[in-house]
């Protein structure tokens, strides 16, 4: 007999995903703590006869119907203000394109961004379990689609205005800062992705490899949140609009709880752990 629980693969997203399985095998005894997938009853310290408890979770869906929703929903609503279809601006505005070179570039950025998240949960993610409760779709897919809309609505905005104090320079710096981060992100998803072979549990400690944008390993245990969030802040400075500030702090703080998270399960699970890495920004946080 084997246990079963369900839970995102941590290495991907790392700290606390609140994820269930649809149902949670526990020992006699230990009603609040569930028995892991690799547990065999045979190796379990009970007797000749013990009591298993059953906690059924509700409905469930897969991770990765999860991810493709909740990428898919904020690609598609923004390049619906971008090719400003109707009823979102005035009639006069239906199908036009702005004249400001910004707005085109941050629709490229966006959809690049989204894009890279979608091939990259079907090509590149690897779940160590495959559901969550179906419950959560429905917040996760309101946090993303929501703010797409409400960022796109306003750099799509016919009155829209580009930044002006230091123009097409400050651009082009948040460019540089977005494409090397999104860059430096999908680096360190690779670098997890080869830390556990197809069908294994094994849990290692990352290290920096050959690649450069891996390095950062030796001063933060999640640099995928650190170039996530160096991602955004390129955007928020390419953009200069006020919903992308906003969605870009709120995104660090919830992922500083689940670097924070993943940190401390290190720091736990691994006595060598190296003691000079922040959870998510060098020496700071």
């Amino acid at each position: 007999m084997k246990a079963s629980t369900n839970c995102q693969d941590e290495a991907l997203r790392g700290g606390d995903s609140g994820c269930q399985d649809q149902g949670q095998t526990l020992l006699p005894g230990q009603e609040g703590k569930s028995l892991k997938d690799e547990d065999v009853l045979q190796h379990l310290p009970v007797g000749t006869t013990a009591t298993f408890y059953f906690r059924d979770l509700g409905a469930q869906i897969s991770w990765v119907t999860v991810f493709l929703t909740e990428y898919g929903g904020p690609l598609l609503l923004y390049l619906m203000f971008y090719f400003r279809v109707p009823f979102i601006y005035a009639p006069k505005y239906d199908f036009t394109t702005s004249k400001h070179w910004v707005v085109h570039l941050a629709c490229m950025c966006h959809s690049f961004h989204y894009l890279k998240r979608l091939l990259e949960t079907l090509f590149v993610h690897r779940f160590s379990h495959g559901t969550m409760p179906l419950r959560n779709i429905f917040k996760n897919c309101t946090y993303y689609w929501g703010f797409a809309a409400w960022m796109a609505y306003y750099i799509n905005h016919p009155l829209y205005t580009p930044p002006t104090i230091y123009g097409e320079q400050q651009v082009r710096i948040a460019l540089i800062i977005f494409l090397f981060c999104q860059v430096g992100n999908f680096s360190i998803h690779i670098a997890l992705r080869n830390l556990r072979p197809p069908g294994s549990k094994t849990r290692k400690i990352p290290y920096p490899t050959k690649n450069p944008f891996t390095w950062i390993f030796l001063l933060v245990s999640c640099p995928n949140y650190t170039y996530e969030l160096g991602s955004w802040f390129g955007f928020t400075l390419m953009t200069q609009c006020l919903p992308v500030a906003f969605f870009t702090a709120v995104g660090f703080i919830q992922m500083t709880v689940w670097a924070k998270g993943k940190h401390r399960s290190y720091l736990k699970e691994f006595r060598d752990y190296p003691p000079l890495r922040s959870p998510i920004l060098p020496f700071v946080l």
